[in-house]
Formats: C-alpha cells, structure tokens, sequence
C-alpha cells in the first residue's frame, strides 16, 4: 500500500492555482493526505478520469512525495517533549524555544493537520480545503484553534508539540 504527501512546493502550487494542475487533477491532489493509498484515491477519482499517469506526473513535478520520504525530512534527535541538556530541567515547549526550523515543523504538523480534519468528513469540508491549502508554519498555526475546535483537544496534541516544535 503506497501512501503519498503533499509536499511544500505541492502545496504551493495548489494553492496558486498553478497552471502544472489541471481543474481535474487538483480535486484528486487533495486527496492526498499520507492515510490514504494512491489506490483509494485512484478509486474515489475514476469519475473524474484521474489514471496513475496523474499521480506520476505529481511524483515528477515534486508535488507528493512518500510519505516515508516525509518522515525523512524530520530532524534527527530526541523528540521536543524530552528535557534538554543544560536547561534546568525545563523542556523546549516550557522554555518556548524551538530546536526545529519553521520548515521542518511544518512539514511534521502538515500530515497531522489533514489527518485530523480528513476525519470530519463533510462537516469538516471547509476546514480541511484551509489546511491543504496552507503554504507555511504560519498558515497552520493560524489554523490551529479551529482544527482544534473541530476534533478536540486530545485529537489535537501531536499537531500542536508539532506545530511549537
């Protein structure tokens, strides 16, 4: 089972409405939230003649990407939550420092983000199209306190030590 992630230049061109992306294609593009399989989106898209041709020609353009690759991207270390050396005992989060790049937090919180408002299903419709089309760290923290009215606050706690990385 193959999943694939919008990657950062993916989501910018969705949401400049770049030509590479045809009217077709970009309805099949947010589709893509590293839960679903390039199989079920290649079925929820048949209607709309989507073939994998399409999901290669994302892969080429640098649009999706693995989702393993994504996990990649993260920084290599010891997760936020961990006490770091030589701070009095003080976590990251409590001291409101960040050991992450705003990139690499956005690229941790971004397949959190859709997870959490894919699982809304129509009613979370809106919300979800707003998280895709976030371009950056500060697009996503904008949006944060509605996707967390929309799941819940537990739903909500790895998008946000993501987020405060």
């Amino acid at each position: 089972m193959k999943l694939l992630v919008k990657t950062p230049s993916g989501q910018d061109a969705f949401k400049t409405r770049s030509s590479l992306l045809s009217v077709r294609q970009r309805s099949a593009f947010l589709m893509f939230d590293g839960v679903k399989s390039v199989d079920q989106v290649l079925a929820a898209t048949s209607g709309l003649g989507i073939t994998m041709g399409d999901i290669d020609y994302f892969c080429q353009q640098g649009f999706l990407m693995p989702v393993s690759a994504a996990k990649g991207h993260a920084p290599q270390g010891a997760p936020v939550s961990l006490v770091e050396a030589g701070s009095g005992g003080k976590s990251a989060l409590a001291q409101g420092t960040s050991a992450r790049t705003p990139q690499e937090r956005y690229s941790m919180a971004m397949p959190l983000a859709t997870k959490a408002t894919a699982s809304l299903g129509l009613r979370g419709f809106m919300l979800n199209l707003a998280v895709e089309s976030a371009a950056g760290l500060d697009d996503l923290m904008v949006l944060f306190p509605k996707i967390q009215s929309a799941v819940g606050r537990e739903a909500c706690a790895d998008l946000e030590r993501a987020l405060k990385g």
